[in-house]
């Protein structure tokens, strides 16, 4: 593999469609600003579709696929478009954002033009859709927004009021921008399992992947590995080249028998150092031992539409390496590039086993929800202490806090203890407190439930706490008022009713970026509260961010406003 591919060629040419074509009439709603700002309102009011569906079961997984076809066809697209789309298409349990990232930036940097659909986003819904790694324009968005959705309202007493949900709506929305703007290559990652995500829609793809596997999503996909990675394989297709890494072998039967139904050829990544043997070592933007198989999939997921790209260009008939072996043989490791060397070095994934350094206080962001990749991000966090333990002063550890989405908390939470962190905070999935004036009592009433939730996380930690000797048992007391909670002053523990009141008190002005904050108020009663003598005269904080990937945005969005823009 010496890099010397053809770039830049358009692949996905034009489609010719108009999606305003046949619309002659608006509905009134709609005359309104078609502005950025209305799109993502209007975007949001399609959340309530899925969380009714999953709420009542009325629809199973299979059914909502096969609707994802009607949408398409509403929103003016069809089957054979996608078929443009040369598309990258990665599943996976525990690393496929970062794989596809990898991916899109080892073959933006051959030249090509690349759209990224990933999920969910961090700091704003244009993180998801992607146009040469960077998030499409508000302008952008709102253009193609309104083109899609305009379609999708017209036609919908045709099909008895049926709007699609969110995450349907967005992959129309990322299939659309894509063809649109003509992108050579879409790197395309599953929302939930493979079988009945709506990304599988897709057809025909170039090359598949299927990153590590581990239990999530429990409840729509299975309870046991090999009911995941039978979901996970759903993503095959007849003649399509697939690579996995090294799973277990349990699961690793289930992915060889599905690919064998359905003749696709599966091959196994080599682990890193095969290649490293080749052409010397590589060095990965992205930290962890478990980002390298990241890195090996995504290499050979690269070279195979690199040498697709490069038959087709040339007239030649694209063949895998696996014809006549069983699924699951091993794939060859290659001297990867230079260019494909310098887009592992260079690809940016935030978020994830992330540092963010303001003065003395540095924290360290990942948004690690499952305990398998909670024992990583603990792991590497642990490695960054005892790395930086001679550089630095006093440093007092902080834990800040937060799941979404039913997980085990508990569970979480047991993993991080022996971290030994001096303090733990809790807060919700909310960059800075509402209004006090808010009109809306759903909202409080939601607001006071996940106050409540992470009042049982700090319940949960206390008891773990004491169960390994670090704390001694003492009497939580606390006043629990619309959005405002105050904990005692005795316990190593905090709750607070927002991220950016979290932060603040964290880092007890030692912040410059938090100094003011993103509303201009001042948290002095928060800077000066007991029990934060040990963070007032510490040399150093480290904060460890991470249990949820919206604590994770919400985060980032206070730590660097710039992402919000």
């Amino acid at each position: 593999m010496n890099g010397n591919f053809t770039s830049g060629t358009p692949a996905a040419k034009k489609s010719g469609l108009s999606l305003s074509g046949s619309i002659t009439m608006e509905p009134i709603m709609l005359r309104k600003t078609k502005s950025f700002h209305r799109a993502v309102r209007v975007l949001n009011t399609l959340q309530s579709n899925v969380l009714e569906r999953q709420r009542r079961h009325q629809e199973n997984p299979a059914v909502q696929l096969k609707a994802m076809h009607g949408l398409l066809h509403r929103t003016g697209l069809s089957v054979d478009d996608l078929d443009k789309l040369n598309i990258i298409h990665v599943t996976g349990t525990k690393g496929k954002g970062s794989t596809c990232a990898f991916t899109e930036r080892i073959l933006r940097n051959y030249g090509f033009r690349t759209g990224f659909y990933s999920s969910p986003h961090l700091v704003h819904v244009r993180e998801r859709i992607r146009i040469n790694g960077q998030p499409i324009s508000r302008d952008c968005f709102a253009k193609y927004f309104w083109e899609a959705y305009e379609r999708l309202d017209v036609t919908k007493d045709i099909y008895g009021g049926s709007m699609p949900f969110y995450f349907q709506f967005l992959t129309l929305l990322a299939f659309h921008v894509f063809l649109r703007e003509r992108v050579d290559l879409a790197v395309i990652e599953v929302g939930i399992g493979g079988e009945y995500d709506c990304t599988n829609i897709i057809r025909k793809p170039w090359v598949c992947g299927i990153s590590s596997l581990g239990i999530d999503h429990s409840s729509l996909l299975g309870d046991t590995m090999e009911k995941i990675a039978w979901q996970k394989a759903g993503i095959f297709k007849p003649g399509v080249p697939a690579f996995t890494v090294r799973q277990p072998p349990s699961p690793m039967e289930v992915l060889q028998d599905r690919a064998e139904e359905k003749g696709c050829p599966l091959l196994v990544c080599p682990e890193l150092d095969e290649y490293e043997a080749l052409g010397g070592p590589l060095h990965l933007s992205l930290v962890g031992d478990h980002q390298r198989w990241n890195a090996s999939l995504a290499l050979q997921l690269s070279y195979s539409w690199l040498q697709r790209q490069e038959a087709e260009r040339k007239g030649r008939i694209f063949s895998t390496s696996s014809t006549g072996r069983r699924p699951g043989s091993r794939a060859a490791a290659f001297q990867p590039s230079t260019t494909m060397c310098e887009g592992l070095q260079e690809t940016e994934w935030l978020g994830r086993n992330q540092t963010v350094r303001h003065g003395p206080v540095t924290y360290y962001i990942d948004g690690a929800h499952t305990k398998a990749s909670m024992q990583i991000c603990v792991h590497w966090f642990q490695q960054e202490m005892m790395k930086n333990q001679s550089s630095r002063g006093s440093t007092v550890k902080v834990l800040l806090f937060n799941t979404s989405g039913g997980r085990d908390s508990a569970a979480l939470l047991k993993l991080l203890v022996p971290c030994q962190f001096d303090y733990a905070v809790f807060c919700p999935n909310i960059p800075e407190t509402l209004p006090n004036n808010i009109a809306h009592q759903d909202i409080n009433v939601s607001v006071e439930s996940m106050l409540d939730s992470c009042l049982a996380n700090q319940s949960s930690w206390k008891s773990l706490s004491r169960a390994e000797g670090q704390f001694p048992e003492q009497l939580l007391q606390h006043q629990h008022h619309r959005h405002h909670l105050v904990v005692n002053s005795g316990s190593p523990s905090r709750v607070f009713p927002c991220i950016l009141s979290a932060l603040r008190w964290i880092s007890q002005g030692k912040d410059p970026v938090l100094v003011g904050g993103v509303s201009g108020r001042s948290d002095n009663l928060l800077q000066s509260a007991d029990g934060a003598k040990a963070l007032q005269e510490a040399a150093h904080i480290a904060v460890l961010v991470t249990g949820s990937l919206h604590l994770v945005g919400g985060a980032l969005q206070n730590l660097d406003p710039s992402l919000a823009l």
